[in-house]
């Protein structure tokens, strides 16, 4: 069983930065490509990152160049740090296994972007 548990997430204004973490559990961490999903009021579920198990990483253009996906090994651990953020980045976060796939699904953490 695949366990993912995302913290991390608050109220930020927009400009604004923040770190989200997500700690795996269940498989060989280090054996597997790890993403971001978001899903914002309204809309559907979206990608928004990927890192592969050699740290090669890529982004949805609605975020490239503003986030940035990242992984610790020892901490079975994926991170992504926020920058410069929107209103419109507003959503609940997931992390995910991408590969090999998994449909399991965290909690998520909402991030909320707003003056």
């Amino acid at each position: 069983q695949v366990q993912l548990v995302e913290t991390g997430g608050g109220l930020v204004q927009p400009g604004g930065s923040l770190r989200l973490s997500c700690a795996v559990s269940g498989i060989n961490f280090r054996s597997h490509t790890m993403g971001w999903y978001r899903q914002a009021p309204g809309k559907q579920r979206e990608w928004v990152a990927r890192i592969s198990m050699g740290g090669g990483t890529n982004y949805a253009d609605s975020v490239n160049g503003r986030f940035t996906i990242s992984r610790d090994n020892a901490k079975n651990t994926v991170y992504l740090h926020m920058n410069s953020l929107k209103p419109e980045d507003t959503a609940v976060y997931y992390c995910k296994t991408m590969w090999p796939p998994n449909d399991n699904w965290g909690q998520g953490t909402q991030v909320t972007v707003s003056s």
